[in-house]
């Protein structure tokens, strides 16, 4: 039971195997936008866009992709985590709410993610000073002048990918038939969460070893302090109460994450990834939502947490709106249960079937 209740805490963060569900193969390639302006007026001569897709578009009399669903991914993911047995296999199946062989699924990796252009393919701190506002255009930039998908039948993600998810609403707001954000306020980065992202940002840049981002081997020390943030934003204490109810469990299974994570995490893809949210701010743009939009949190989750009362306030703004917090039970994960849809598909089904054209 132990065993199990340890998996249960981590797999939202351990590596990506793909699914042994039967649905169309995934099929991986690249996207190029050559001199691509950021917003902070800073260009870059290619900027390199890698996504995933499952599934094959299909078209209407008029020639327009119906069926397009783009799934985002949170901080420090790529698109790949969706190929997870726990993802991919409660919503991609046949007969699934989000059946592979019915749509149309693109998985891009977000700017500074992934296989995408990113700090550490070179250029480290010199690397442009991205946004989620870079990254949602370059995406509507890939789905239009690359994929052919001029509507998306949904567009959803998971904490970074959920904050995305509202900047579509508001910026392309006739885009798609439905929004479902997941693990995400749409409010500006403040608070607690602000102050946990900028301590990790500090105690990279403190470590001597960072060398101003020109280090030749990872700053182990002040890595090791930044992903302690992010340990702690992505916990659910009565999981990990349950999975390591003593001294030498917990330090054990600290050990094993924080190694996991050192092998994994690019120092300056981190600091860049973490300080991408500076000036997200939906607040003031909802009421220009104009899709049904579903926005799901879980009352465990350490970033985003219930007693804030901010999504009580800030659905009303939209038009269409629906909050749905789901309450600490046995099956939730803290933050990322956002990647458990087995506890909320039947509310992706319910949005699919309201925003269903006729």
């Amino acid at each position: 039971m132990r065993k199990l209740l340890f998996l249960l805490l981590w797999l939202p963060l351990l590596s990506y195997a793909q699914t042994a569900i039967k649905y169309p193969a995934p099929v991986d390639a690249d996207f190029s936008l050559k001199n691509y302006a950021f917003e902070s007026g800073e260009k870059l001569p290619e900027l390199k866009l890698h996504y995933t897709t499952i599934g094959q578009p299909r078209k209407d009399a008029r020639g327009r992709v119906v069926n397009a669903v783009v799934i985002m991914h949170g901080t420090t993911g790529t698109g790949k985590q969706f190929l997870s047995e726990q993802f991919a296999g409660n919503l991609f199946g046949p007969g699934q709410v989000l059946d592979a062989a019915k749509y149309y699924i693109i998985l891009p990796d977000a700017i500074g993610h992934g296989q995408s252009s990113k700090p550490s393919n070179g250029l480290w701190m010199r690397f442009p000073k991205y946004s989620y506002n870079d990254m949602v255009t370059a995406n509507y930039r890939l789905l239009t002048e690359h994929l052919g998908v001029a509507h998306a039948r949904l567009v959803m993600g998971t904490s970074m990918g959920g904050m995305e998810t509202w900047v579509w609403g508001y910026r392309y707001p006739d885009f798609m038939d439905a929004l479902m954000p997941l693990a995400s306020l749409p409010v500006e980065i403040a608070g607690r969460n602000r102050m946990l992202r900028k301590m990790a940002i500090d105690l990279i840049q403190m470590d001597p070893a960072w060398q101003g981002g020109n280090y030749t081997t990872q700053p182990r020390t002040g890595l090791t302090g930044a992903i302690s943030s992010l340990i702690f934003m992505t916990s659910s204490p009565f999981q990990m109460q349950k999975a390591a109810p003593t001294r030498e469990l917990a330090e054990a299974a600290l050990d094993k994450r924080r190694n996991q994570l050192l092998t994994s995490l690019d120092a300056n893809d981190f600091i860049y990834q973490f300080d991408a949210s500076r000036d997200y701010d939906p607040a003031p743009h909802l009421a220009k939502i104009k899709a049904p939009l579903f926005a799901i949190n879980s009352a465990d989750d350490q970033v985003n947490p219930p007693e804030l009362a901010i999504l009580e306030q800030e659905i009303k703004k939209v038009p269409r709106g629906r909050y749905i917090l789901l309450p600490i039970s046995d099956l939730t994960v803290g933050h990322g249960t956002h990647s458990h849809p087995a506890l909320w598909w039947h509310y992706l089904k319910e949005l699919l079937t309201l925003s269903e054209k006729q």
